[in-house]
Formats: structure tokens, sequence, C-alpha cells
């Protein structure tokens, strides 16, 4: 989507005028990953109006390889508007304009499965399971368990306005997570949409993936990793945890998945963020982690990294941010415990020495 940020706080009768960015979850992740030096596409519909030139333009000059990108003569390019408070606040307004929108037409039949042919990581969300029946029902088919798929990360993203008070949103959502290898869901929107509470709890209700990435706020995240996970190396490219689930894992529809034995559980806490504007941090944070699992990094690593990534977000004013440094991200990641507990992060954080980032 193109979005449109308020000049101004206030309500969006009030604002007088906005900036024009880019926005939209998997956009938002790929422009990330390919900032941070990974090789990355985004699958796409846009209009041929001039919105849809510059969400292309804007995210290639990511480094993002948008030759997958499709554009519909018939529909227009989808946009949004939204206020600069947080989305947790009662005073956050957004608008969508998306029902009818190119992406919306996306379908098993607009979006070849070839298409996906050398992925390695295949990363979807929830927000586009909401667009339209079609959309729906290519998400199900990307999250069907086959022999040789890529890994398939799922990026609940629960966002009730897009669903337009549909009463199996829930479910569906549910369903979709089952048959992911990677999941990432919000403590706080689980709870929303399944009445879940806890890490725990949503763990007992998401056995299948291969690993579960509860985000938790300012406090941090909990990973829920089963022990039948090992690492793959992949054509010469840095080794993948194969998560033990590539066509392997039952569909939702055949009951849980065996019991795998035991589990590996890690809590990270998050840095301290002087925040600027909250959108975009989920998806930076599903970034930083997909780039540390690609990466091979162990899971304590894989969340700070994530942690790092949302903080970039948080610390400007649009969706995307610019990453840290390779080297200076995996200092800050080898901090000790009581070292990274002290990190203060504030706007210009990612191009600040050490020692400028961790003072308190």
């Amino acid at each position: 989507m193109v979005t449109f940020l308020p000049a101004r706080p206030g309500r969006l009768a009030d604002v007088p005028s906005f900036d024009r960015a880019i926005g939209g979850a998997e956009s938002n992740a790929a422009c990330a990953l390919a900032a941070a030096g990974h090789r990355v596409k985004w699958v796409s519909r846009v209009g041929t109006d001039g919105f849809g030139d510059h969400l292309v333009r804007a995210i290639g000059a990511y480094g993002v390889d948008t030759s997958a990108v499709t554009r519909d003569p018939d529909r227009p390019t989808g946009v949004y508007f939204r206020t600069a408070t947080d989305r947790s606040s009662d005073a956050h307004e957004v608008v969508y304009y998306r029902r009818g929108s190119a992406a919306s037409a996306m379908s098993p039949e607009t979006v070849p499965y070839d298409t996906l042919d050398g992925t390695r990581i295949l990363h979807l969300s929830g927000i586009t399971a909401a667009l339209s029946p079609d959309c729906l029902a290519l998400m199900r088919a990307l999250t069907t368990r086959r022999p040789g798929r890529p890994l398939v990360s799922f990026d609940v993203n629960h966002r009730p306005g897009l669903w337009r008070g549909d009463p199996a949103a829930p479910e569906t959502l549910l369903g979709l997570a089952r048959g992911a290898d990677l999941v990432f869901v919000g403590e706080d929107e689980a709870e929303d949409a399944w009445g879940l509470r806890g890490p725990a709890a949503i763990r007992a209700a998401l056995p299948e993936p291969s690993v579960l990435v509860v985000k938790q706020g300012a406090a941090g995240a909990t990973v829920f990793e089963r022990a039948d996970i090992h690492s793959a190396s992949d054509g010469g490219h840095p080794a993948l945890p194969a998560f033990g689930a590539r066509g392997s894992g039952r569909s939702p529809d055949k009951g849980p998945a065996p019991d795998r034995g035991p589990e590996r559980t890690t809590f990270q806490p998050a840095p301290r963020v002087s925040v600027t504007a909250p959108t975009g941090a989920g998806d930076a944070f599903a970034a930083g982690y997909l780039s540390a699992t690609l990466r091979a990094l162990p899971p304590r690593d894989r969340i700070r990294h994530g942690h790092l990534m949302a903080a970039a977000a948080l610390t400007v004013p649009g969706d995307v941010a610019v990453p840290p440094a390779a080297g200076h991200a995996d200092r800050l990641v080898a901090l000790g415990d009581a070292a990274w507990e002290t990190l203060r992060l504030g706007p210009g954080w990612t191009t600040a020495g050490d020692e400028e980032v961790r003072t308190p």
C-alpha cells in the first residue's frame, strides 16, 4: 500500500496534510531484509496508476526484487491513512482504502506456485488473508504442507477492521498459523483474537509450528522451538534451520501435530526505546528474526536481532527504517545479559557508536 503519514498529531479530521510513504506488512519486512543484505523478492499486485509506480520504485530502491509484481489495469493501488498515535491507543485511527484494490485480486491463479522457485523462506501475513476470498484462498494454498516447500513464516497480524466483523476471522487466522513452520504473534493480539493469555497458552493452541515467536511488547519476546530442529546447509548459502517440518507436519484438519519430544523455550527482554512512531515495529521484528534465522544464529541472538530491527523502526517516523550496520548489530547482540538490559535506544541510534547507544 501507499501510506499517508500525518504531518502532525491529532484526529484525522484535524490533520491538514499528510506525507506519502510506503506500507504493508510483507513489503515492510522485504525492505528491511534487503537493507540488511539479503536477497529478497516481493510478490504482489499494484495498479497501473501513479501510486503503483511509486510503490514499485520505492520498494525496489531498498534492493528488493520487484520482478514478480504484476500491474492490474482495472483496479487501483491500495492506500491508507493513519494518525500518529500508538495502535493500542483509543485515539488511534486507521482508514483503509483497500477493498477492490489490485492486491485484493491476488489468488492461487494470479500468483503461480512456481513464483517461489528457489525460495528459502516464504514470509506471509494474516493481513493479506483479510483482503478478499481470493486472497484467503491464496494464503490457504501457500500454508498447505507439501514436500519441498520453502520454510513458511507467518505473521498473524490480526486487524479486525480489515475483516469487517467476520466472526470466523479468528479461527481462519489460527488455521493459517497451524500450517506454517514459523509463526509470529503478539501476546495482545492472541488475547484479542483467541482469548489466550500468556505465551504458554498460545503455544498450547498452536502446537504445529516448529517455531512460535510470541511478541510481548516492551517486555520482550518468547520463542518456543521444538527439539527436532537441526541445521542444514543450502547449496553454499549459510546454514538454514530445517525446522523438521518440510512436508512432514500435520495439517489443521488432521488433528494436532505428533509429539516431537521436549522443546526449548527462550525469553529475551527488549531494550528500552524512545519511540518516534510505533507503526512497522512488528514487521521489522520479523525481518530481524528472519535475517538471523538465515544466518543460523541461536534463539537468543535471533530474538535480539528482532528487537534491534524493531527499535530501528520505532525511532523513525515511517514504517520502514534502515537497519544498523551488521557489525554494529552483532556487537550489541553479543552483549552480556546485564549490559543488554541497560540498552537505551533513541532516534539516530543505528548510526551511533556502541558506547553512545549503551549509555543509560
